[in-house]
């Protein structure tokens, strides 16, 4: 089992390499500018051989999206391809009561998503069950059109459902919609017109929508880990957890680290 993280910055980074092994990751350079592999290879309990791959690509979904792409095609070209792509780091969290998806028709929602929203409190890690580029479309004078409603593109991402399911469950973790932004949200205005438009989201980042393109080219499936820093609104630096947040990432994935070692998924996702 190949796995390639991919977090924005270099904290993040070092927070999953601390979770996952006690010992010093190998360092690799992969064939783009500052692309910079640290790997892992800790001992799965059950089944195939693990190696984790963690690369700091950059903040935004474009950095993410090219530095996914690099090592995905790198690891392709030397016949040892990933099985799984993981956005991982922290972001915001929903943390307001939500509206009413039924009174908002441009809401989306998927057949046979019916289920209660999730709320992500500060520390708490969210699983993302859709990852959704939030901000990828037009303004309208009916207001936004993701760039589907354009008549091209892609706005989401499914991770495969039985990973979430066990993922969520061993860390205790909130499933929900995962946004991905190229802004990230400042005011209470754009937070309830985000709940609006995705009722089931739980959190906010942006980077997880790259990765997850960057894997679909490739037919690698994606997931998507987040532990919640501050709430999604008003910008309020004092009320910060990013300390808290990295210690979270890091005890998330000293439990997610042994569950993907028993782990492999057809085309499908399904575990096999």
């Amino acid at each position: 089992m190949r796995v390639l993280i991919v977090t924005a910055v270099s904290a993040e980074r070092d927070a999953v390499v601390r979770g996952i092994g006690a010992t010093a990751p190998e360092v690799a350079e992969l064939p783009v500018p500052g692309g910079m592999i640290h790997r892992l290879s800790p001992v799965p309990p059950t089944g195939p051989p693990l190696t984790v791959d963690v690369l700091a690509a950059g903040v935004g979904p474009a950095a993410a999206a090219a530095g996914a792409a690099a090592a995905l095609t790198a690891a392709a070209v030397a016949r040892t391809p990933y099985d799984l792509a993981v956005s991982a780091g922290i972001g915001g969290g929903f943390t307001t009561e939500r509206p009413d998806a039924t009174a908002h028709p441009e809401a989306t929602e998927r057949p046979g998503t019916a289920r209660p929203a999730a709320t992500a409190r500060l520390g708490s890690i969210v699983v993302a069950d859709a990852i959704v580029a939030a901000d990828l479309g037009a303004e309208t004078p009916d207001g936004f059109a993701a760039v589907t409603d354009l008549g091209f593109g892609t706005v989401e991402h499914l991770p495969p459902a039985p990973l979430v399911a066990a993922v969520a469950e061993a860390t205790d973790a909130v499933r929900g919609t995962v946004l991905t932004v190229s802004t990230v949200t400042g005011s209470a205005e754009r937070a309830a017109e985000l709940l609006r438009r995705h009722p089931h989201a739980a959190a906010e980042a942006m980077e997880g929508f790259g990765v997850a393109e960057a894997a679909a080219a490739q037919s690698v499936p994606a997931l998507e880990v987040r532990a919640i820093s501050n709430a999604v609104g008003p910008r309020d630096r004092a009320a910060w957890r990013i300390g808290e947040a990295l210690e979270a990432l890091t005890s998330a994935f000293g439990t997610i680290a042994p569950l993907l070692g028993t782990w492999t998924l057809d085309p499908e996702g399904t575990r096999q």
